[in-house]
């Protein structure tokens, strides 16, 4: 539990105080909205607001909810360090920042950006009314490298397509990440903010009844200290090799920051110059590096779009794909929603993330393309079930992900690619060691079936204890047949597309 708010609330003492507002920037270190509070000399009140009702903003997911609310716990405890705490409150964003300016007499609120539209416009609205009441209101750049109006192309307009924004940012300076206050001036405060004060298990962020998060605590440690900690780890073991390692699922080969960077725990400015300092030191790395600095780019590269974009996590962008003749189908949907579409590779990435919050990216990739292209199921049905499940449901990257492997966004895979599960599932897990961790059922089976049960001889079935339709599901859909039902639904968008979309 936090720390009883009694323990730091008091009587107000002058100068008047600034509000720092935490949202998805949890962490002291390379915080410019703390920073900047601090730097003014003024006592400092930090605090966290959990709205679930204004208009246009989308409810946070089960597992990020649940990660939520380790990192608020452990933000409390590094802000105990420094001298500070962390007030929790349940409310409408404006009204409860309005009752703690009132009350604390403050003279200013700073909060880092956010860059959803519903967002933006609510923060637009909060900062007039602030400003209205005599407050100065200041936001600063905390969650990206850069802006999303930051870097443009030669026409001034913003990329469509991720590899000339790569180069683009690759060209750029990345500021020197700011260290952690050393000590945050505070109250005492007005005990008339301890009755605002909400528990943190008052927030209802765990699930209960049933507790289907359980299998999270061993793997994940929600906070900044486990953020640089995982860092450290992956530049030690793990990015020697991360080119080629980050593609194959069975290997403990990627950094697993996503959910850290989700949060903001981390800054991506502390990766890069985490990163470029280590590839200094050992030039050995600097192809796995730069594939690594990438994938930090390719974060920036979706919220740029979502910026210029909002409608991307409910709207196909393609015009045309709002005429595609999806099929609504509970029993395929359920299936891969169960990790039980009798494909191996695809059964094991969802049962993945159904125990730990979580999935290799590669294998993300294949159940995507599986939802959408095999079984023909929107794509915002799939982008639906990874924002309830994923503990780094991220609103930019998992909206434009779904929307890049269905083909319908900007800078987006053609929807004529269409990935074989099978193959996938060989190529990238070459022994079954993935399967065979995620869907134990099959772990009998020799190599050669273990990505295709169904073609094993019926002896090699009962010497694995694999009997098909019972112990583990025939294929739902027939991969050769799937893929031309897929690829004549998207012919029938003949007469809203070029040909050379036609021809793969």
């Amino acid at each position: 539990m936090l720390h009883s708010s009694a323990a730091f609330l008091g009587e107000l003492r002058v100068p008047a105080p600034v509000l720092v507002w935490f949202r998805d920037d949890y962490r002291l270190t390379d915080n410019p909205a703390l920073s900047a509070a601090v730097e003014t000399g003024a006592p400092v009140l930090c605090l966290a607001i959990l709205e679930e009702s204004a208009d246009g903003l989308r409810h946070m997911g089960g597992a990020a909810r649940w990660w939520l609310h380790g990192s608020l716990l452990a933000l409390d405890e590094s802000l105990h360090e420094v001298g500070s705490r962390l007030l929790l409150l349940k409310a409408p964003a404006l009204n409860a920042l309005e009752t703690v300016a009132s009350i604390t007499g403050a003279s200013a609120i700073f909060w880092n950006r956010r860059y959803g539209a519903a967002e933006i416009a609510l923060d637009s609205t909060i900062k007039a009314r602030l400003t209205d009441r005599g407050l100065k209101v200041q936001s600063f750049s905390g969650r990206l490298l850069n802006e999303p109006w930051q870097v443009l192309n030669q026409a001034g307009k913003h990329f469509q397509v991720f590899t000339p924004y790569l180069r683009a940012v690759m060209a750029r300076p990345v500021a020197a990440p700011a260290p952690a206050p050393k000590m945050i001036p505070g109250g005492p405060w007005p005990e008339e903010l301890a009755r605002l004060h909400i528990d943190i298990d008052d927030l209802g962020l765990r699930p209960t009844n049933p507790d289907w998060a359980s299998e999270f605590a061993p793997i994940w440690k929600p906070g900044e200290q486990n953020a640089q900690r995982r860092l450290r780890n992956f530049l030690e073991s793990n990015l020697h090799g991360y080119a080629l390692g980050r593609d194959l699922p069975a290997q403990d080969a990627t950094s697993r920051l996503s959910p850290h960077l989700r949060f903001g725990e981390i800054s991506p400015r502390q990766v890069w110059h985490a990163v470029t300092h280590l590839v200094g030191e050992r030039p050995d790395l600097s192809q796995d590096a730069q594939k690594y600095l990438s994938e930090v780019i390719w974060r920036d590269f979706t919220h740029q779009l979502l910026h210029t974009y909002p409608h991307l996590p409910e709207k196909s962008h393609a015009p045309r794909f709002e005429n595609f003749p999806w099929e609504d189908d509970s029993r395929t949907l359920s299936a891969w929603r169960k990790g039980r579409t009798g494909y191996p590779i695809v059964d094991a990435g969802m049962r993945q993330l159904w125990r730990t919050g979580w999935m290799h990216n590669r294998v993300r990739m294949i159940v995507a393309s599986f939802l959408v292209k095999h079984l023909l199921i929107d794509w915002r049905q799939g982008e639906a079930w990874f924002w309830d499940t994923l503990v780094d449901a991220d609103p930019a990257n998992n909206a434009f992900s779904w929307q890049w492997i269905a083909g319908s966004g900007p800078d987006s895979a053609p929807f004529y690619r269409i990935f074989n599960p099978v193959t996938q599932g060989e190529k990238f897990d070459p022994d079954g060691a993935y399967v065979r961790t995620y869907v134990p059922e099959l772990s009998g089976l020799p190599n050669a079936f273990i990505h295709k049960p169904w073609e094993a001889p019926v002896s090699v079935l009962k010497s694995a204890g694999v009997e098909l339709g019972k112990t583990y599901p025939n294929p739902v859909v027939p991969h050769g047949p799937a893929r031309e039902r897929a690829l004549a639904a998207f012919r029938s968008l003949r007469n809203t597309i070029s040909s050379k979309e036609l021809d793969p």
